[in-house]
């Protein structure tokens, strides 16, 4: 919520900055920047709490919770790349694509874990648990 609302307040004064009352500025490069990278974390958030909260429930709860705090950051740095040149924010971009990779994979991990407990009896919980405990730090590599 508080990085929305900050990307709020930088369309807003970007928008103030321009002179205008409305949000549509023709020419105003800055503002349509701002403007578009707001849009563009504003539509990849409901990906992002859709396999966060399915990595959580379904997998394990703390890897989960660690890429998204992640996945925050990376957001955050997204945002302030795309303010500068269009290149600054590739970076945030694949990070944060690595970032729901890795949250999308615990999500099946989970759900192949369920239908294994269901079907054969077999829990590999512990197991999945481990791992994704593991692997998790490695999201902090660039």
């Amino acid at each position: 919520v508080f990085l929305t609302a900050f990307f709020a307040n930088k369309v807003e004064h970007e928008s103030r900055h321009c002179n205008g009352k409305g949000l549509q500025r023709q020419g105003f490069s800055s503002f349509d920047r701002v403007y578009t990278a707001n849009q563009n974390c504003g539509h990849a958030y409901p990906t992002f709490l859709a396999v966060l909260w399915c990595a959580g429930l379904l997998c394990s709860q703390a890897p989960a919770a660690f890429a998204g705090l992640m996945y925050l950051f990376v957001r955050q740095k997204y945002f302030v790349g795309y303010l500068g040149e269009r290149t600054q924010s590739t970076p945030g971009y694949l990070f944060g694509k690595r970032i729901i990779l890795f949250l999308f994979l615990m999500s099946v991990a989970g759900i192949l874990n369920y239908y294994l407990v269901f079907f054969f009896g077999s829990d590999f919980e512990i197991h999945i648990k481990t791992i994704t405990g593991a692997i998790s730090p490695l999201l902090l590599i660039p």
